[in-house]
């Protein structure tokens, strides 16, 4: 908390990127993904994109849009509360709005809700890059374990 009262960041976005590569090395080594924004309680992350990303219809397929959902939002909660590796997802909820289109970029935009001790509540809005029609939205809840 500021001095005032409000949240801030306790990571940026160079040492939230540095940990996220180092805890996550696998996923990371698609490369990709970019943290473009960090600001209290809100994170906007880039996933560019690339044809492995496509199902049949040429679109954008879930699981790229619910991992990119997850990681935005795990990096909102650690942007607030530091390096905690166990955070984990306890829930995912997504609804897909329309088709992500094929041959652009997808964003991530994604806002906590409510951030305590022990859960994590938050939601992500998915937009293929330059429109402001969201193909997906999600909510999700993350576990906090105890401080050790």
């Amino acid at each position: 908390m500021t001095k005032n009262g409000q949240p801030r960041t306790v990571m940026s976005i160079t040492e939230l990127d540095g940990f996220l590569h180092k805890e996550f090395p696998e996923f990371y080594a698609q490369g990709g993904l970019t943290i473009e924004r960090l600001d209290p309680m809100i994170c906007r992350l880039r996933q560019s994109y690339h044809p492995r990303m496509l199902r049949p219809g040429r679109t954008i397929s879930g699981p790229t849009l619910m991992g990119l959902a997850d990681v935005c939002m795990y990096a909102a909660i650690l942007s607030m509360i530091g390096p905690v590796g166990l955070a984990v997802t306890t829930n995912l909820n997504i609804n897909f709005l329309r088709k992500a289109a094929e041959g652009r970029d997808v964003l991530g935009e994604g806002r906590l809700l409510k951030l305590g001790k022990r859960l994590a509540v938050g939601e992500v809005t998915l937009l293929s890059d330059g429109s402001d029609e969201p193909v997906a939205h999600a909510t999700l809840t993350y576990s906090i374990p105890p401080p050790a």
